[in-house]
């Protein structure tokens, strides 16, 4: 049977061959390998929830597709054993565009006459990946107040199941987000009010 190599191999940034078209002739990529990510939504999509949860990424980093759907089926069995279906609505934020290609080596008698070099310089295709950078958001989760332990609980398995580090963010929803105001800002602000109250 036939393995994978580690995930390590392919965590780097590099630059994105995604150059797909259904028209042959105008793909730069002629095939693509099919997505192995099933769903991107998960749970009841139009019901109102209390808190979203993000699983933000902290380093620029590429996940494969096999990474992405065994996280999306680890943080799904916990939220559908627990809430129900209908208690919550996960989402996959990042789709795996980026073509994965290699130069194909083969094994038994004669392997050496035939790794003298590639057959085309693109190489291989082997798979796809996403290509995440720092601050980005991969997971996204919304829950009822009453559930947030195990949110964060399904949360916390889904960035185990990924490479590298990763932080969780809880934010009420309908809440504005704060921003900081350094004192650039709070000259400009006291200046606009002075120009108001002038006029």
């Amino acid at each position: 049977m036939a393995r994978i190599r580690k995930g390590v191999s392919y965590r780097p940034m590099k630059r994105a061959f995604t150059r797909y078209s259904k028209f042959k002739n105008k793909s730069f990529v002629k095939t693509r390998p099919v997505c192995r990510v099933v769903r991107f939504d998960m749970g009841n999509v139009k019901k109102k929830y209390d808190y979203v949860l993000n699983l933000i990424s902290k380093q620029n980093i590429q996940i494969r597709d096999n990474a992405m759907e065994s996280a999306r089926l680890a943080g799904n069995r916990i939220l559908e054993r627990v809430l129900g279906k209908d208690g919550f609505h996960l989402r996959v934020r990042k789709f795996p565009h980026h073509i994965l290609r290699e130069n194909p080596l083969a094994a038994g008698a004669g392997a050496d006459r035939m790794s003298t070099g590639m057959a085309h310089s693109f190489g291989k295709i082997i798979g796809i990946a996403a290509q995440i950078k720092k601050g980005d958001e991969l997971f996204t989760l919304k829950v009822k107040k009453t559930h947030l332990k195990t949110a964060r609980k399904a949360m916390q398995k889904i960035s185990l199941k990924l490479p590298k580090s990763y932080s969780i963010t809880v934010e009420q929803i309908g809440t504005p987000k704060k921003t900081a105001k350094g004192p650039a800002m709070q000259k400009a602000t006291e200046k606009k009010k002075a120009e108001t109250a002038k006029a």
